[in-house]
């Protein structure tokens, strides 16, 4: 039986536990965050400490979820200590379209960066226990300033070349008052991304990764599942114009989540106590790979079991805003 937490964001704020059975409130608490800082100061892990909190009100789960009174399952109270970061190359098969997109910069014969990262992962990315691998793929996307609410618009920058999907899982964290990361749960993901810029240059992956993101609204709790199993479609004037399965956990992967977390937290600034850190781990499906070229009004749509609910995200285009540097 899976447990899932959700944070209610109107009428007030809230915590909400769903597991098979049904959906209620978590008692003494108005977010995730707090309710995981209370675990780590009970020495609990969170589902104890949910038991522990006891059963509130019960909540009907899909009519909020359809009224909207549903937000991200993480947030923090002050936006810039909440840190959205991701790892790409980490996904078996997930080589091919960036190869595809970089390929064209290089010789025939010879092997693309893209490639040659890909296999040192697939080779070295999941040590045995204790051990350290290959280091991943990384890439910074922005603060919680960015983190867009599930059902909430995406909008690329003015200047932006492409916005596409990327479905994938996320790992949402907790940094301890002692600087320990805590990992409270994995959510669904778009990994929204600028897949025309960084086909240009993939020197130019940075920027096409600084990006508005979206998390789906519940937070799986436990063990992650060794195999997800998805669908990601976009819809275009309420007709589904391309939909693709797509694969996640660890059974599919390139790297066990314990080494891009290990190649993520060896930084220690990345151990700054009462941060929240959403870091994505990675996707092989994306519908530019197969020459979808998205278009403003477009519905990303991302589900998978044994999350119950879907994230859906509509693209946008952000007005121009004139941007001049003053000499003090």
């Amino acid at each position: 039986m899976s447990l899932r937490l959700l944070q209610r964001v109107a009428p007030s704020r809230a915590v909400i536990a769903a597991t098979d059975d049904g959906a209620y409130l978590v008692p003494g608490v108005d977010s995730v965050r707090a309710l995981a800082l209370c675990a780590i100061e009970a020495g609990q892990g969170i589902a104890d400490a949910i038991a522990a909190a006891g059963r509130g009100e019960a909540v009907d789960l899909p009519a909020l979820f359809d009224a909207g009174a549903i937000g991200s399952p993480i947030d923090h109270d002050d936006p810039a200590h909440l840190v959205m970061t991701g790892t790409g190359l980490t996904h078996l098969g997930s080589a091919e379209g960036r190869d595809k997109m970089h390929r064209a910069a290089a010789e025939a014969a010879t092997q693309t960066d893209s490639m040659r990262m890909f296999l040192e992962g697939v080779e070295g990315g999941k040590p045995a226990a204790g051990a350290v691998g290959q280091q991943p793929e990384w890439f910074y996307k922005g603060d919680g300033s960015q983190l867009v609410a599930p059902g909430g618009d995406f909008a690329m920058p003015h200047f932006a070349q492409d916005g596409g999907e990327e479905p994938e899982l996320a790992g949402i964290y907790l940094i301890g008052p002692d600087g320990t990361p805590h990992r409270i749960g994995l959510a669904l993901a778009n990994e929204f991304s600028d897949h025309v810029t960084e086909r240009h240059n993939y020197l130019w992956l940075a920027h096409s990764k600084l990006r508005q993101a979206s998390i789906g609204p519940e937070l799986l709790i436990g063990t992650p599942p060794e195999h997800i199993e998805g669908t990601s479609r976009i819809v275009r004037d309420g007709a589904t114009i391309w939909e693709k399965p797509f694969l996640s956990g660890e059974a599919n992967m390139s790297h066990s989540l314990a080494n891009l977390e290990h190649h993520h937290f060896k930084y220690a600034l990345f151990r700054r106590p009462g941060d929240i850190h959403v870091h994505f781990f990675g996707t092989a499906t994306l519908s530019f790979s197969d020459g979808v070229r998205t278009e403003e009004g477009d519905v990303f749509e991302i589900a998978a079991a044994p999350f119950t609910l879907p994230l859906k995200n509509r693209l946008t285009r952000a007005a121009e805003v004139p941007v001049a540097v003053r000499e003090l």
